[in-house]
């Protein structure tokens, strides 16, 4: 049976409160924690990472090419974009080439300069970019790259002897 009174809290001694708590006039317990965002995710694990900067080592020293992956949006014109990006290498970009992913917008673009577009046809470049797709659509993105890196070297074959 219900008598109308209102249940006392107890009391909670201040010094008994952790860093941040409080009670507040009303008797209620107020607690603020600090704040922990968690760490963004990444689009490679360090073993994707190590694999995927040898894989651009090697391309690049068994070919004597300058290889370069970029990962992310493409504004705009996508093509455009990413030739103003190759451009963007300087002196070496006749020797360039430059893989770039837009997984947002779906698209792969491959960007030769001068030299090393006599040395990779676009018919190679277009089936290292279809077996990239291929990975890419399994969730593969990191071994996509790899594997696209190492047809388009194999494409463009040894460095010339000077």
């Amino acid at each position: 049976m219900a008598t109308g009174e209102v249940a006392q809290r107890p009391q909670v001694d201040p010094s008994d409160l952790a860093v941040g708590e409080v009670i507040t006039n009303s008797g209620r317990l107020s607690v603020a924690r600090m704040y922990e965002p968690h760490a963004p995710s990444l689009p490679f694990t360090p073993s994707q990472l190590a694999s995927l900067d040898e894989a651009l080592t090697l391309s690049s020293r068994e070919t004597g090419l300058d290889f370069s992956v970029y990962l992310g949006e493409l504004a705009g014109d996508t093509r455009a974009t990413a030739e103003a990006m190759h451009a963007s290498v300087g002196a070496r970009a006749p020797h360039a080439v430059l893989i770039a992913v837009s997984p947002g917008q779906r698209v792969v673009e491959v960007v030769t300069g001068e030299e090393s577009r006599r040395r990779i046809s676009d018919r190679g470049a277009k089936l290292a970019v279809m077996s990239m797709v291929a990975s890419f659509k399994e969730g593969d993105i990191a071994g996509g790259l790899v594997g696209g890196l190492r047809m388009l070297t194999d494409q463009a074959g040894s460095a010339p002897r000077v």
